[in-house]
């Protein structure tokens, strides 16, 4: 009785708080890649403190939002990757700490991607919050491919030509800002991909940058019609 009660509650609170999640988890994301990142590009404050307050905000987002003990269980592997790394950075920083935090990145951005998908693509009325979710979404995607970035160009010397990947503050807001050039099709130049493998990345993130809007309207557009039919 008391595992039915509790799961109804659960429900519940799913049913409440699933569209607006989706917002709230945009926000401090938003402020992650083009606040945080480039302030500790510059070396005004380190992203191990805000991943700290954002963590359990991503965690607790994906169970409410998903109900699923497998997306949380996975979410809280990546965080304690990530504390072994910030640990391991306060004694003695070194390029495992990227490893850690790389793969951290990826475990993260996949999971809380395939929460947010569903919650985006699901059945039922197009809201804000939908909106804002496949703004998310996209953020998502750039996220994971900068994790791939990190993890091809450790284990690949010299994959990337005018991208360095020593242990430098300014790795990450690199990463982030190239995962978005390649995403968009921009193409800036400044940074490019010369190993087989980061070349194959680079190719599949920008088909999926120039198929998501298309899938998406069309998705969205399905809904709607559906939902006043």
């Amino acid at each position: 009785m008391f595992s039915r009660d509790l799961n109804e509650r659960i429900g519940r609170l799913r049913e409440r708080w699933r569209d607006p999640l989706l917002t709230t988890l945009t926000i401090p994301i938003l402020f992650f890649m083009f606040v945080v990142a480039p302030l500790q590009a510059v070396g005004i404050i380190k992203f191990q403190e805000f991943a700290f307050i954002l963590t359990p905000l991503l965690v607790g987002g994906v169970f409410i939002m998903s109900g699923s003990l497998t997306a949380v269980v996975a979410m809280l592997v990546a965080a304690g990757m990530a504390g072994i790394a910030a640990v391991h950075r306060l004694k003695a920083p070194s390029t495992i700490d990227i490893y850690f935090f790389a793969g951290a990145w990826l475990i993260m951005s996949v999971t809380l991607g395939c929460v947010v998908a569903r919650a985006v693509f699901a059945s039922g009325r197009v809201t804000y919050h939908r909106i804002v979710g496949a703004i998310l979404l996209y953020l998502t995607i750039a996220a994971t491919f900068v994790a791939l970035f990190a993890l091809v160009g450790l284990l690949v010397p010299n994959a990337f030509s005018g991208l360095s990947f020593e242990d430098s503050p300014a790795l990450s807001s690199k990463l982030i800002y190239f995962s978005f050039v390649t995403l968009t099709s921009t193409g800036y130049g400044d940074i490019v991909p010369i190993h087989p493998f980061a070349r194959s990345l680079c190719n599949v993130e920008t088909i999926i940058g120039q198929l998501y809007p298309a899938t998406l309207l069309a998705r969205l557009v399905t809904l709607e019609l559906t939902f006043k039919r």
